[in-house]
C-alpha cells in the first residue's frame, strides 16, 4: 500500500488546480531548454527523491506520489521538472520547518522530444516539492506485457527504459545527467509479483506486494528503473547474481557464471565497485537493447543466454558502466562517448582477462566493422563521427551512436598503445577517484587529461592527435592496427567456400559466435540460392543465435533465399533488441518486395516492441515519416 501521505494530497487537488489557474498568483513564464530538459540545474537541483507508486496492471498506469529534496543554488522561484504524457493531480510544498501548502503550478505546453515543463513557485524556505501524477497510454519508458508475452504465461510484467530521457514519461523529473540524487521508493503491486529497482532489492516475493527500495549512492535520472513480474533470484558469488522468470533463471545463473571473475577484473583496474550488489535481471525479449546499467541491476536481453556463454561480453560491458557513466557521468548527451567508449574499452580489457587477447581482439575487429558500416551510412565526414557530438534538435536515441562505442574504444586502446598499460591503467583509476559520483564533460576531461598525463606539454598531446580523434570526423592516422590469428584462419575457409568447397569440406571445428559473425559478414553477397542450402543444411543458421542470425539473414535476402523467409519472420517476431533487428529490417527495405514483407511483419510484430525499437525501425521502413519522440 502507498503511505498515508500520499492519499493526503487528494485533498488539495481541486485547491491546487484553483491556485495554479487563478490570477492571484504571479505568472510563471515558460522555461528554456537545455540538454533536453526543461530544468535549470544551476539554479535550484533535486537532491533526493522518494517516490510512492502503485502499478496498475489491468489499466496500465503507474499512479504516483513523488517528493523532491532541493538544492536552491541561486535563492530560485521556480523549480522545472520534466514531464511526457504524465497526469498532473497535485503539487504541495514544504518549508524548512515541515509546513505544507499549496502549490502555484503550471503544466506548460508540449515541444517535441522533451514533453511538458511543470513549473512550481517556490520561495527560498523551500525545502520539498512533493506532486501526485499518473502516466498514461503515451509513457515510453514503461512496457507493460501480458502474460502471453513473458516466458512463463501467467502473469504480467512491467519493466521500464530511462535513457536516454524517457525517465519522465513514468516519474515527473529533471531529467538530465548533469543532476545526481539518491532515492527511495514504495512500491505496491498485486501479490505473486516481485518488485526490483536501481537499488537495495529483495530477493523473494512479499506476502501482500508491498516493497521498500533505497539508493544511497547519487545516481541521474536515466539511472532510475522498476520491474515487475514473476520473477526469482540465484546467487551468483558473495556480491552477485541474477534474477529472471522461473522457467530462464537457471539458465541465466549458468550462462552469467562468471560475474563474480568479472567484477574483480574490473575492480583491478578502476578500483573498488562502489554499488554494494551487482545483480542481472534477465528481461522478456521485447528489451530494447543487449542490456542497460542501472546501478545495483543491470538490465539484459534473454537473447545473451546462448548456452555456450559466447555473448556474455554484454554483461562486461554493463558492468564495466559501473564506473564509466554510473560513478562518473556524462554532464550532456553531447558527451555521449565519455560513457560509452571508456565502458567499450573496459569490456574488452575483463574480456582480455578472463577468455584471452585473441577473443577481445576479435571482437575489436567486429566493432570496427560496426564502425566501417555506420560511416557508409552517415558517411566518414559526418559530424556523427566524432566522439564530441552535437544532438541538438534530434532524438538521442535515433542519433548514429556506433562512433560513441567504437571510435572512442580505438581512441583509448591507442592512448594506452601510446603510454603504455601500466601509465594508462594508473590514469584511469585517478580519474575515476578524483570524480566520483560527479557528472563530465568532453572539456573538462580533455583538461584534466592534458594536466595530468601530459603536464601541459601542448607537443607531445598534439603528436598523438588527441583533439582530432574527440573534435573531427573520422579516424585518424594513428588508430590501433587490430589482428586476429583466429580470423586469419575463418578468412582461409572464406576463401575456400568462394571457391566452391562444400559446406560441409570446411574447417569451422570449435568456432565460436564470434568466428562465425566473421565468416558470414564477409562472404560474397549474393550468393546462389544452391550455396545458401549447402550452409543452411550444413550449420542451420537459420536457427542459430541471434547475433549469428543477425548476419546470416542479410545474406539470405540479398539473394531472396525464400526457404529462410519463414525464420526470418520468426526472429523479427520474437526479438526485440533494435541492434539485431534493425540490419535485417535494413536489408529488406532495399527492394520493394522486401519492402513490403517487412512492412507486413513490422505490422504484426510492432505491439510487442518497446517504443524504443519501434521508433528506430519506423525510421527504416516509413523514412517519409517526420522524426519525433
Amino acid at each position: 500500500m502507498i503511505r498515508k501521505a500520499a492519499f493526503a494530497l487528494g485533498a488539495v487537488v481541486m485547491l491546487v488546480g484553483a491556485l495554479s489557474c487563478g490570477k492571484r498568483e504571479a505568472p510563471i513564464a515558460p522555461p528554456t531548454v537545455q540538454n533536453y530538459s526543461y530544468s535549470r540545474p544551476d539554479e535550484v537541483a533535486v537532491s533526493h527523491l522518494d517516490l510512492d507508486l502503485n502499478l496498475d496492471f489491468e489499466h496500465h498506469v503507474i499512479s504516483g506520489v513523488a517528493s523532491f529534496l532541493l538544492e536552491n543554488k541561486a535563492k530560485a522561484k521556480v523549480v522545472h521538472f520534466d514531464t511526457w504524457a504524465l497526469v498532473i493531480d497535485g503539487v504541495v510544498l514544504e518549508d524548512d520547518e515541515g509546513r505544507e501548502i499549496p502549490a502555484h503550478f503550471v503544466v506548460g505546453d508540449s515541444l517535441a522530444l522533451v514533453g511538458r515543463p511543470l513549473s512550481v513557485a517556490i520561495v527560498p524556505n523551500t525545502k520539498k516539492v512533493t506532486v501526485r501524477y499518473r502516466t498514461t497510454a503515451g509513457a515510453d519508458g514503461v512496457q507493460w506485457l501480458s502474460p502471453a508475452q513473458t516466458a512463463g504465461k501467467l502473469h504480467p510484467y512491467l519493466y521500464t527504459q530511462s535513457q536516454a530521457i524517457h525517465a519522465r514519461s513514468w516519474v515527473p523529473c529533471q531529467d538530465t545527467p548533469a543532476i545526481r540524487f539518491t532515492y527511495t521508493a514504495n512500491v505496491q503491486v498485486p501479490a505473486g509479483l516481485l518488485v526490483l529497482m536501481s537499488a537495495e532489492n529483495p530477493r523473494e516475493k512479499s506476502a501482500d506486494g508491498f516493497y521498500h527500495f533505497e539508493m544511497k549512492e547519487q545516481i541521474p535520472s536515466y539511472l532510475l528503473a522498476l520491474a515487475a513480474g514473476d520473477i526469482e533470484y540465484r546467487a551468483i558469488g558473495p556480491r552477485t547474481g541474477v534474477y529472471s522468470e522461473p522457467s530462464v533463471v537457471e539458465k541465466a545463473k549458468w550462462e552469467f557464471a562468471d560475474l563474480e571473475k568479472m567484477m574483480k577484473t574490473a575492480e583491478a583496474m578502476n578500483g573498488p565497485y562502489r554499488w554494494g550488489q551487482y545483480d542481472v535481471l534477465v528481461l522478456p525479449p521485447s528489451f530494447p537493447f543487449g542490456g542497460m546499467e542501472n546501478p545495483r541491476l543491470t538490465f539484459v536481453t534473454p537473447v545473451l543466454i546462448a548456452g555456450d556463454r559466447s555473448l556474455v561480453s554484454v554483461v562486461a560491458h554493463e558492468l564495466a558502466h559501473s564506473w564509466s557513466g554510473n560513478l562518473v557521468t556524462n554532464a550532456t548527451w553531447n558527451d555521449f562517448w565519455l560513457n560509452e567508449g571508456f565502458t567499450t574499452y573496459f569490456e574488452r580489457r575483463i574480456v582480455e582477462a578472463l577468455y584471452g587477447r585473441e577473443v577481445e581482439e576479435m571482437q575489436a575487429i567486429i566493432g570496427r566493422r560496426d564502425l566501417d558500416l555506420e560511416y557508409d551510412e552517415i558517411g566518414a565526414d559526418s559530424k556523427d563521427s566524432a566522439l564530441y557530438v552535437d544532438y541538438a534538435g534530434r532524438n538521442p536515441d535515433d542519433v548514429p551512436s556506433t562512433s560513441a562505442y567504437e571510435k572512442g574504444y580505438l581512441f583509448l586502446r591507442m592512448m594506452e598503445d601510446s603510454l603504455g598499460r601500466n601509465q594508462w591503467d594508473g590514469f584511469l583509476r585517478r580519474y575515476f577517484e578524483a570524480h566520483a559520483f560527479q557528472t563530465m564533460t568532453t572539456a573538462r576531461f580533455v583538461k584534466y587529461l592534458k594536466s595530468t598525463v601530459f603536464s601541459d606539454d601542448s607537443t607531445r598531446y598534439g603528436a598523438l592527435k588527441i583533439d582530432e580523434w574527440i573534435y573531427q570526423p573520422g579516424i585518424p592516422s594513428n588508430a590501433p592496427v587490430l589482428k586476429s590469428a583466429r580470423f586469419d584462419q575463418v578468412d582461409t575457409q572464406i576463401k575456400a567456400f568462394a571457391r566452391g568447397t562444400p559446406a560441409a569440406l570446411l574447417a569451422t571445428k570449435g568456432w565460436t559466435t564470434l568466428e562465425w559473425q566473421r565468416f558470414l559478414d564477409n562472404l560474397p553477397s549474393p550468393l546462389p540460392a544452391a550455396r545458401l542450402k549447402d550452409l543452411d543444411d550444413t550449420f542451420d543458421f537459420s536457427h542459430a543465435n541471434a547475433v549469428v542470425q543477425r548476419s546470416w539473414f542479410p545474406l539470405v535476402i540479398a539473394a531472396k533465399y525464400e526457404p529462410a523467409y519463414p525464420a526470418i519472420e520468426t526472429f523479427l517476431m520474437t526479438i526485440g533488441r533494435r541492434y539485431l533487428l534493425r540490419p535485417v529490417y535494413l536489408e529488406l527495405a532495399k527492394t520493394p518486395e522486401g519492402l513490403e514483407f517487412a512492412r507486413a511483419v513490422f505490422k504484426k510484430a510492432r505491439p510487442g516492441y518497446h517504443s524504443i525499437t519501434a521508433t528506430g525501425i519506423d525510421l527504416v521502413l516509413y523514412p517519409e515519416k517526420p522524426a519525433g519522440k
